[in-house]
Parts: C-alpha cells; structure tokens; sequence
C-alpha cells in the first residue's frame, strides 16, 4: 500500500517553504494585524468622542462612562485591572490625569487617546504572539469544509464560544473564526477532530486530535482511552524562518512523546506534521522521520496541494 505521504511529496525537497511563500506569509500576517487592531481604533475614537466634552482634564475622572478607557491610558491592562480595588483604579486614573494629561495643556484629550493606544499596542502584540497558530488552524480548517463541500459530505462543527455542535450552515463565510473542532462520519463511523488536546496519555498538549466517536460519545473517558485516538497533528502556522527550528523542536518532541506513550499502550494511531516555516534541515529531519515510519504524513501549510492531499487523507481515517 503507497504511504499517504507519497501522494504529494517526493524528496524532503518539497517540504521547503520557498521565498514567495514566505513573504506572502508575512503579507498574511500583516493585514491580520490590521484586522485585530481594528477594534483598538474604534475604542480610541470613541473615548476621543466622549472625553472631548470635558473643558479641562480634572473633568475627566468625574466622567463615569470613560473609567474604563481612562484606566487603560493609565497603562493598566483588562487582566490587571480585575484584580484591583475601585481605590486602587482612582489612584491610577488620579496619576495619569497628574502626571501626563497635566504636562499636555490643551492637548490633554490627544495625550490621553495616545496612551490609551499605547496600552492597547501592547495588548495587540500579545494577541499576536499566538497568531500563526490561529492562522494555521483558519486556513486546514477551510480546507477540510472545501473537502467535504467538493464530495458532498455532511458535517458538524464545534463554536469555540458556546461549546455547542451546530449542523453546518448554508453561508460558511467566516466560520473558521469560530470554530474549535469538527465532525464528519467515514462509512457508518463517526469521526471527532478536535484542535488544542490535552491528551492525558501523553502528558502533553496536542495541536490536532482525530477521535473515534461522535460528539456526543467525547467524554474524558475518551480522552484516557489509547484506542479511541485515531490520529494525532501537529499544526505550527509560524511562517518566520528564524523561528522554525524552534516550533519543529517543540512538535518532535510531542510527536516522541505521543509515540512513546501510546506504544507502552500498545497501540499506535495515525501521526502527522503540518508546519508553514520548513527550513531544508527540518525539512530532511521530517523526511527521515516520515520514511523511518514514526510518523505517516506531513505537508506545508502554503502548498495547496500537499494541505488538499494530507485533508483527504485524515477525512478518510
């Protein structure tokens, strides 16, 4: 039987993300950081707004329905500000108003929507630090839904909010922004695929989890049971070269670590890898691992074909 992997790759050659996909990577990441920042502008125009009906800065902290927006111009983030005492939050409100809105005069309203942004910034450049993941997860997702589209194939996915199984819709624009896991059948055989695992028999986290079960049968004795995993993944989205040996150093040892357990089980279900940043090292190492057996397929991110190939593979598991 022709290793799955075979259908798309040839040499470790093929697994090299080239120039141009690099860069549009970095295109990628760019407008999805304009994308996140989006809602950051429009909360600086509306405290801009409603902070100009002030005359002076003393004004502002007597405004009630800008506290919130005044705390972060004082630099403290959503997170921190739920552990401090409303005292704790004047205090804050009283030193950005002295220290800063004070020195700026006039412009005390521009200073405080420039601190108020700055927080923010930061706040974004968090939420970007995990985006190449989340960018991964959008675009196998897509592919998966095109795959069951093309064939005709029912399936259900899981809201990532709700925590709820919804039929799939008939618009599907946007739906992998909200989605956490998808369900699909194989014959009379229900199929589970859930991202982000904790899989206690390997005492790690698990970008991909393939279960055999439906939904409804998905409990955390499933979890604990080797025989319901059918397959196991490992997404890394990041598309900075000189940050791909590190996410490869970090999916090979989950991948040691799911063979190793599993095989003191007894059982050995399906491994894959999915990287967008392949290096030609890494890429050699996969090859190795990949002809070697100890795991069955892998493909880039930003080759359509490879990503078309290894979704009809785990649709068919």
């Amino acid at each position: 039987m022709k290793e799955p992997f075979r259908e798309h790759l040839r040499t470790s050659e093929d697994l090299e993300t080239t120039y141009e996909a690099i860069r549009a990577g970095f295109v990628a990441l760019a407008l999805e950081k304009n994308r996140r920042a989006t809602r950051f502008v429009e909360e600086a125009r509306a405290l801009k707004a409603a902070a100009s009906r002030a005359k002076t800065n003393a004004e502002l902290a007597n405004m009630a329905d800008i506290q919130s927006g005044l705390l972060t111009a004082a630099g403290v983030s959503d997170k921190a500000a739920r552990y401090l005492e409303e005292s704790d939050r004047r205090d804050a409100i009283t030193g950005l108003i002295s220290n800063f809105l004070d020195r700026a005069g006039a412009d005390f309203i521009e200073e405080l929507v420039f601190r108020f942004l700055l927080t923010r910034g930061d706040t974004l450049g968090g939420s970007m630090r995990n985006v190449g993941g989340a960018l991964a997860q959008r675009r196998l997702t897509r592919s998966i839904i095109a795959h069951f589209k093309v064939s005709g194939r029912s399936y259900r996915w899981l809201h990532s909010e709700t925590g709820q199984w919804v039929e799939a819709p008939a618009d599907e624009a946007g739906l992998d922004l909200q989605l956490q896991g998808l369900s699909w059948r194989v014959g009379k055989k229900h199929r589970t695929l859930h991202y982000n695992v904790s899989a206690p028999i390997s005492r790690s986290h698990v970008d991909m989890c393939l279960f055999d079960c439906s939904p409804e049968a998905w409990t955390k004795q499933i979890l604990k049971s080797p025989a319901s995993y059918l397959a196991l993944g490992e997404l890394k989205g990041g598309i900075d070269p000189g940050g791909a040996d590190e996410h490869w150093k970090t999916a090979r040892t989950a991948l040691s670590r799911i063979h190793e357990a599993f095989a003191r089980n007894q059982v050995k279900p399906h491994t894959f890898f999915i990287g967008g940043a392949i290096e030609p090292k890494m890429a050699r190492e996969i090859w190795s691992l990949l002809e070697s057996g100890v795991i069955e397929n892998a493909a880039n991110l930003t080759d359509e074909t490879q990503i078309a190939s290894i979704t009809r593979w785990l649709c068919s598991l």
